[in-house]
């Protein structure tokens, strides 16, 4: 229903609002077909991919067809109980998500490969 009002009023939207959501404190045994039942309330799903690594459980991206679908699952699944744990919902931001990364890891990674074959970093 607030989606209704939302794209009748052509409501602007905050820019890093978006059709994909992070989601985070997932419980380690939680199915795809359970996080279809908890956010497919909110709109038609593109695709959920639950963290399965040793690095990713607990955390999965959610897509939605619609933007205005993830923006109302954000507002209302935020801070949401499931298994006595609480999700922690965010929009997907690549510039955030890629510092995470450790790049000091790569540079030595690149390192190595360029000792390895014989480059150097001056060309």
């Amino acid at each position: 229903m607030a989606t209704i009002s939302l794209r009748k009023a052509n409501t602007r939207l905050p820019p890093e609002v978006n059709r994909v959501l992070y989601v985070r404190n997932l419980p380690f045994n939680i199915s795809s077909e359970e996080m279809y039942d908890i956010f497919g309330k909110y709109g038609a799903i593109r695709q959920i991919r639950v963290g399965t690594s040793k690095d990713t459980r607990g955390t999965a991206f959610v897509v939605y067809e619609d933007i205005y679908d993830a923006k109302t699952a954000v507002d209302h699944l935020s801070g949401f109980n499931v298994a006595n744990r609480y999700l922690i919902v965010l929009y997907y931001q690549q510039a955030k998500m890629s510092k995470k990364f450790d790049h000091k890891k790569k540079e030595d990674e690149i390192t190595k490969l360029q000792e390895k074959y014989g480059l150097s970093k001056d060309k």
